[in-house]
């Protein structure tokens, strides 16, 4: 599966002046709500990402919200268990809602859309650790982190991509005064 032809084709591949949620900058950004809003192409990431950890056994899938959210279901749909997502308390962390069933001992895959820093698929892991769930894997449609991001569990993606980011204060696009687009 060609992931990043996928972002192209929906006008989902961005170029310009982002803010990243991790607080660096990029002249690049991959919109993936624009990608997943398109059902066939949300189950064709889904069903690839699953094929990716087919041999585990899982009780569920669980993404951040809100980029996760599509993704958790999609690829659950291909492995044959329940979709959850975890979202922001309010409190600067995450939480399952108590409609969402998470049983103590139960096995789970964890999947965001971008990893570029690991944040908030961390988040998701721990609000459903913290009902006493076990993470065996972490998944995601790209992995821009370089190599950075670290999971004690093993992680895989479906693509790799080095966009380059910067800290603010070196950021060569605001030394020329693009426009900075927060995403």
């Amino acid at each position: 599966m060609d992931v990043l032809n996928l972002y192209k084709e929906t006008g989902a591949l961005l170029e310009g002046h982002f803010l990243l949620r991790s607080g660096r900058h990029s002249p690049r950004f991959l919109q993936s709500t624009t990608l997943l809003q398109h059902p066939l192409y949300a189950e064709a990431v889904g069903q690839a990402l699953g094929e990716l950890f087919e041999t585990l056994e899982l009780n569920f899938v669980i993404g951040p919200a809100m980029g996760g959210v599509i993704l958790a279901f999609v690829t659950a749909k291909a492995l044959g268990v329940r979709a959850l997502f975890a979202e922001k308390n309010g409190q600067g962390s995450m939480w399952v809602r108590e409609g969402l069933t998470i049983h103590p001992g139960e096995r789970f895959l964890a999947v965001e859309d971008v990893v570029t820093t690991g944040s908030s698929v961390q988040q998701a892991i721990r609000a459903a650790e913290a009902r006493g769930a076990q993470c065996v894997a972490v998944g995601a449609i790209v992995d821009r982190s370089a190599g950075r991001a670290e999971f004690s569990v093993p992680y895989r993606s479906l693509v790799q991509l080095d966009f380059p980011t910067y800290a603010p204060e070196a950021c060569p696009l605001c030394q020329r005064g693009e426009p900075l687009q927060e995403v």
